[in-house]
Parts: C-alpha cells; sequence; structure tokens
C-alpha cells in the first residue's frame, strides 16, 4: 500500500472514531483522535502538494481543529489524562463506521428549483438549442424519442460566460430538481463516505424523475472531481469509479428516467477520458460576440441611471473579448465608482439628493482599467479542444 493511502485511511479511521467517541461523551479521547485525524491529513497535503483535493482536506483538518476547541472548553484535565494514557483509543478503528457523521443526500445538494429563465440567458443560442434538444424536448415528448436521448451533458468555455446559468434555466424550463455539488460537497466531512454521498445523491434523483419530477445533477468545477491526475489516492478513486458507475445507471437504455448530468468546467482538457465519453452532448460556451454584448450592456444598464451620450452599441465594441461577468462588473465598477464620488461630495447624506448620471466617460475610464479576464491563447485552447472533442 502506497503513502498516500495508508494516510487516508488513517486519516479516516481516526474521524471515524473520533466522532462516535464524541457522541458518547468521551470528549478527551475524542480530542486526541481528531489531533490525530488532523496530522494525517496534514501530511498527506505536504506529501502531495499538487492534489487537486488538499483544499478538501486542510477544510476538513480546520473543522477538526474547531471541534477540538469547543470541546477543550468542556473537558476535564482528568479526562484528557485518561486519554493520553489510553493513546487515543485508535487501535480499534476501522474504514467501516455506521454512518451517523456522514451527510444525507439533502445535505448534499441544493434541490430547490433555480429561478432563472431563458430570457436572461443572453446569446448562447447555440449552446441553447443543443440543450433544449438533450433536455427539454424529451422531457415534453419522450414518446418521440424511440432511441432515448442523450443524459450526460458537458458545458465547457471560458469562465463567467454562462455555464451555469443555462443549467439552472433548463431546470426551470422542466421544472425539474436540481441538484448542485462540487467535490467539497461530495468530499465527505467525515471521510470514507464519498462515495455513499454520490450513491445517496443519483438515489435522490433517481426517486425524484421516478416520482414524475426530472431531475437534474449539476456538478461544477467537473474537472476537480473527474480530472486525470498524476497523483491520485484512494478516497478520489474510489469517488471516480462511483460516479461512473452511476452515469451508466442513468444512461441504461432500457430506463426512460428523466435524470440528466450536467458538468460545467473551466479546463476540459483535464478531464479524464472515460467521463468525456458518457458526456454525449458536448457544448462549447463561448465568449459573448458584439450583438450579444450589446444585449448584455442593455440588460445590465436597464435599472442604472444614465446619460443621453451613452452609446451602448460602442461601448459593446470596446469591450470585445470580456466575457459576461465582466461586462456585468463593468457596469458594476462604474456605478460603484459614481456612488464613491457622491459620497465623498458630502451631498449622499442629504435623502433628496441624487447622484448624477452615468456618462460615456465614466464607462470608458472602467473599460481603460480593465482588461479581460480570458487571453487569446486561452480561447484557441477551447477551440482546438471544441474541435476535437465536440458533439452538439
Amino acid at each position: 500500500m502506497s503513502a498516500s493511502n495508508e494516510l487516508e485511511k488513517a486519516a479516516t479511521a481516526y474521524a471515524l472514531d473520533a466522532v462516535r467517541l464524541d457522541k458518547q461523551g468521551q470528549k478527551g479521547r475524542a480530542i486526541t483522535l481528531y489531533q490525530k485525524a488532523i496530522e494525517s491529513l496534514l501530511q498527506l497535503v505536504q506529501l502531495y502538494p499538487e492534489y487537486g483535493l488538499n483544499k478538501v482536506y486542510v477544510q476538513r483538518a480546520i473543522a477538526y481543529q474547531e471541534r477540538i476547541k469547543v470541546l477543550q472548553g468542556t473537558v476535564s484535565s482528568v479526562e484528557m489524562n485518561e486519554a493520553s494514557n489510553n493513546d487515543g483509543g485508535g487501535g480499534g478503528a476501522t474504514m467501516e463506521g455506521n454512518g451517523s457523521g456522514g451527510k444525507t443526500g439533502e445535505e448534499l445538494v441544493v434541490t430547490e428549483k433555480p429561478k432563472v429563465n431563458w430570457d436572461e440567458v443572453v446569446g448562447l443560442e447555440v449552446a441553447k438549442k443543443a440543450v433544449k434538444e438533450a433536455i427539454v424536448y424529451p422531457v415534453q415528448r419522450p414518446d418521440l424519442f424511440p432511441l432515448g436521448w442523450p443524459r450526460g451533458i458537458l458545458l465547457f468555455g471560458p469562465p463567467g460566460c454562462g455555464k451555469t446559468l443555462l443549467a439552472a434555466a433548463v431546470a426551470t424550463e422542466i421544472e425539474a430538481n436540481f441538484y448542485s455539488i462540487d467535490a467539497a460537497s461530495i468530499m465527505s466531512k467525515w471521510l470514507g463516505e464519498a462515495e455513499q454521498n454520490v450513491a445517496k445523491l443519483f438515489g435522490s434523483a433517481r426517486k425524484s424523475s421516478n416520482e414524475g419530477k426530472p431531475a437534474i445533477v449539476f456538478v461544477d468545477e467537473l474537472d476537480s472531481l473527474m480530472g486525470a491526475h498524476t497523483n491520485e489516492v484512494g478516497g478520489e478513486i474510489r469517488v471516480r469509479n462511483q460516479f461512473l458507475k452511476e452515469m451508466d445507471g442513468i444512461m441504461d437504455k432500457g430506463k426512460a428516467l428523466h435524470v440528466y448530468v450536467i458538468g460545467a468546467t473551466n479546463k476540459p482538457w483535464d478531464l479524464d477520458w472515460a467521463f468525456i465519453r458518457r458526456f454525449q452532448k458536448r457544448i462549447l460556451v463561448p465568449l459573448a460576440d458584439h450583438n450579444t454584448r450589446l444585449s448584455m450592456l442593455k440588460l445590465y444598464t436597464s435599472n442604472l441611471q444614465i446619460a443621453r451620450d451613452v452609446d451602448l452599441i460602442e461601448l459593446a465594441r470596446l469591450a470585445e473579448g470580456f466575457s459576461g461577468s465582466d461586462i456585468r462588473d463593468v457596469c458594476q465598477s462604474a456605478q460603484l465608482k459614481l456612488i464613491g464620488e457622491f459620497f465623498e461630495s458630502g451631498k449622499a447624506m442629504d435623502r433628496e439628493a441624487k447622484p448624477r448620471a452615468l456618462t460615456m466617460a465614466d464607462f470608458r475610464q472602467i473599460l481603460e482599467e480593465r482588461k479581460p479576464s480570458v487571453s487569446l491563447d486561452m480561447l484557441s485552447m477551447y477551440n482546438r479542444w471544441f474541435e476535437a472533442f465536440k458533439a452538439l
């Protein structure tokens, strides 16, 4: 067994026993085991500094440390001495556990229907058409799809271009339960239960579909869960395998399940091929073109007071290369700068006073001070990957 697997097993065992003893009121022994779990996790992080789940492990270590602080406020010195002499009771730790420290399916996901409609997804006509064909139409008329329909949809492209918004709008359109997850939520707070969390997640989604309500499992930053890593430890491998198993289950052609997995990533080239081929639809969500930028500017300035000299067409031209979130930030920054000026003038304390209207000069200044968040090199990488793997 590799050092990474040994450390992960040790951290899991210590954490499970610490939780069990914590629940039983054996605070001193629980503290000792929490400390051992922290040591194992930090050693794992040091051993694999580039490992994708280090952030999760550090979060777990912080959570255990916070619990230790709480327990130390109530535990007696006698209990602590007894715990130290007992060596923490770690000898009987196992990988099993009863799951009482794990998360339920409800805690893992957000199932409230997003309040996003198609009108809020400005532009992206090609992407919207592909998503409608894959999800919306099969839900509305499943009888028209004798060969079934895609259940894995990959949305990739530069950050801030609307991938999450697109997934939320689809969920609203078909009135689906929306299961939004990421690596931190799937990797259990108590190690060793991550694959159980994946099974619970898909079990809840299938139950929703069987009860007549479509389900969308939205995985943000897909590459952090399903990327091809050179240094993997046991926990991540088990989670990946469980996810593959669950995806194969919902794609069974003999079942008319309305359960869909929508994955979003800014780094599609980091995905493992085993996952790429399970996403039958692979859709590029690109930077906005001129007309889309113009529509976005109209949308984001609709609640702002703008002067007559503001030329949105010219601003859309000047904002070439900006993502949707960049354009929103430009409008927000112009408004913030104006409000700051208003407060500094001393007029803001007069409730009757109003700030001046935003001018073209205000927007030009912000655009001069900002650069697009997506470089030309990044765009060429997305286009190359799209040409190699596109599936609209």
